[in-house]
Formats: C-alpha cells, structure tokens, sequence
C-alpha cells in the first residue's frame, strides 16, 4: 500500500497542523521578546559535523547516508543542539553571551519511547557565553514559562548535577567501560547490582555511590549528600550550585534527583527534566554543556532545552472548530476584488468558488457565501450544500 506511513511517522492534518503552528508562532514570540534570536541550521550535514561532541546515544539515533556529490558520510539530523552550538562557536563568534532559539523537525533511527514519534518537532532555546549559575536559572525559568504559554505547564522539574557522579567516579579510577555500566545501574536504581559492582570500591566513596539512587525529592536532599558524600572541596562547591539553584527557583515545582544522569556523555553540569501532570515521560529536557564547541574550535559555556511540540499538542484537548470560511463567487469583478481583499485584512478566511464543484465547499470549511445585494456585497449563510 503505496499510501502507508513508516513505523511512528504521522501526518498533521489540518487542525493539528493549526495547533503546532499557532503554538510554534506564541513559544517563538516569547523566546523573541527575552532576546532569543532565532537560527535555522540545515536538515542535514555531514556526519562527522552533525554528531561531533554529541555521544554515541545521538549517533545511534541518526540516520545516515552518503553524498552524491562529495561521496562523504552524511546525517539527517537528529538532535538540533549541537548544530546551534556549532552556529555559534563557528559562524557567530561572538565575545559575550549569545541567546538563540530554533524550531524544526529532526529525525529518529527508532522512536524514543512506544508512543513516539520518530520526527519530532523539536523546539528549544540555548544560553551560550555565560558560566555561572545565573544562566541555569534563567533557562530553567524560560522552560516553565514555555510550558505554561502551552497550557501544559511543569508540574514537577527535576534537577541533576553529572559532576558530582564524576568527582565521584574518579575518585575510584574506573576505566571508561567501568564507568558506563556504573552510569546505567544508576540510572536503572538498581541498588543491588550497584553493591555487587562497588564491592571493592574504599569508603567514603563506596557510600556516596550506594547512596546516590535514594537521593531524590526537595531541597533537603542536598544536605543529605553532603552528609553521605566524602569530604571534598569541588563536590561541596556542586552542592553549592544547586543550593543556589534551589533558592532562586523556590517558586518553581523543582526537585532534585541526584541518580539522574541523563545525558551523561553529553552534559557537563546541571541537567533537568519538566513534567506534566499525567506525563510519565518527561515534556522537555536540558541542562549544561560546556564542552561541545571545543569539537567546533571554541569552547563556550552553553546551557539550554528542547522539547517536542508534537508531544505538547498531543496532550492538549482537542481545538475548537475553527470560524467557517466564506466563499466567494469565481469572477474578474474589481469591486469583487475589493470586497474579498477588506475581508482578509480583517482575518476572515475567503476562499473562490472555483466553477463545477457546487455542494462541495462546507467540505473546504465553508458555512457562509458572499452575494451581490443591489448596490454592495453581503455575507449570508451558505445555501445549497
């Protein structure tokens, strides 16, 4: 069947794709107005460019093809990010903060969850040049305020730090592959084969690691690391952070999750995830970066989101019928013209009644007509259909 769509690819129709694009014009116009300027980086680049400083995770999930032109390797993007840092560390190269936003379809190798798309709509807004905390709390701040212009709002943001799982990592020496299964128990909680991994693993480190998966929930938890945690001047100026954190987002549903790492290969700090109330899987996703542009020549602090507005649209209820379009006669008349013309620039929908399809037009949207009464045009309801 020539017209089936592969695995986990949707068309939008039409009062879908009137959603997605009311709610990309409102989130832009918001990144517009706090000084986020938009940037359009291309569907697809080669390989080496598109992953680079990304992780294996975005290589996995990239689809890949070579060029007909320069026989070189290329990729359909699959994650906007590391090509708005490349935007910036390359083309830009400005001295102080960049703020950049941008919105576009990227594509997945396999669907992130059962339920998802596999061409999500990715929007997101990144903070380059500034590396203290104050640019956390502003995209952290951003992030809600875009979840709540969505009227999907955060009802839960949890936050992370990868540094401290690293402070801690080196402490024991693991090799990289070490380190990789030590990261997935974690992430996984999986507190009985994390003993059996730790078993020869010195104290105080041995603890901090055990303890790491039931350090989660409110502000408080931050006092419980530092009791649990070895003594340790980087690990108490992380915990520092995200004491900060903590205090300038009061009014923010956040929690911390210390376990939570995701990302890992690609974040260098802070990392967070928005949500929903009936959302088990996460609306949005961020955090810092720091390290990307040095694979672009130019290594900047960074710290941003994204998210999938397909995702957002799905959870909203469904849109009311939009007002009916009106339907004008086919003619040359100028004063026709002048009339369909004023209509428009008023908002109305005006569409020409192309000849041989009588009592087709309420399948366009339309419920009123256009007709000559004496002297002037009138709007009546449509008849005949």
């Amino acid at each position: 069947m020539r017209w089936v769509l592969p695995d986990h690819i949707q068309d939008a129709l039409p009062s879908e794709a009137r959603q997605l694009e009311t709610l990309r014009r409102r989130l832009l116009d918001a990144f517009r107005v706090r000084g986020y300027q938009l940037v359009m980086p291309p569907l697809l680049e080669y390989l080496d460019s598109l992953t680079t400083g990304a992780g294996q995770d975005l290589t996995l999930r990239t689809f890949k093809l070579i060029d007909q032109l320069s026989g070189r390797s290329m990729g359909v993007r699959a994650d906007m990010t590391p090509q708005v840092t490349r935007i910036d560390a390359h083309l830009l190269n400005r001295q102080g903060v960049s703020r950049l936003c941008y919105c576009g379809s990227v594509l997945h190798t396999l669907p992130s969850t059962l339920t998802a798309t596999r061409e999500p709509l990715q929007l997101g807004a990144e903070l380059y040049g500034h590396a203290g905390i104050e640019a956390d709390v502003e995209i952290l701040r951003l992030l809600a305020e875009v979840l709540r212009l969505a009227e999907v709002p955060a009802s839960r943001i949890y936050i992370g730090h990868v540094g401290l799982f690293r402070v801690l990592a080196a402490r024991v020496g693991l090799v990289p592959e070490q380190e990789q299964e030590l990261f997935a128990l974690l992430q996984a909680k999986d507190v009985a084969a994390l003993r059996t991994v730790l078993a020869d693993v010195a104290e105080p480190v041995r603890s901090a690691l055990l303890a790491l998966p039931g350090l989660y929930g409110g502000a408080e938890v931050l006092d419980r690391a530092a009791a649990c945690f070895p003594q340790d001047a980087e690990i108490d100026a992380l915990l520092g952070e995200l004491r900060k954190l903590a205090g300038s987002l009061a009014d923010l549903p956040i929690n911390f999750d210390l376990s939570d790492l995701r990302g890992y290969n690609y974040h260098s700090g802070i990392v967070f995830a928005a949500y929903g109330a009936e959302s088990p899987a996460a609306l949005a996703l961020g955090g810092r970066y720091d390290r990307v542009g040095e694979a672009f020549g130019r290594a900047r602090p960074a710290t941003g989101f994204s998210l999938d507005l397909r995702e957002l649209v799905w959870r909203l209820p469904s849109p009311a019928p939009s007002a009916g379009s009106v339907l004008a006669p086919y003619s040359d008349s100028t004063d026709l013209a002048t009339e369909v013309a004023a209509l428009r620039a008023r908002g109305e929908i005006v569409v020409s009644a192309l000849p041989g399809h009588e009592n087709t037009w309420n399948e366009a949207g339309c419920d009123r007509q256009l007709v000559r009464r004496g002297d002037r045009w009138a709007i009546v309801p449509l008849q005949g259909e």
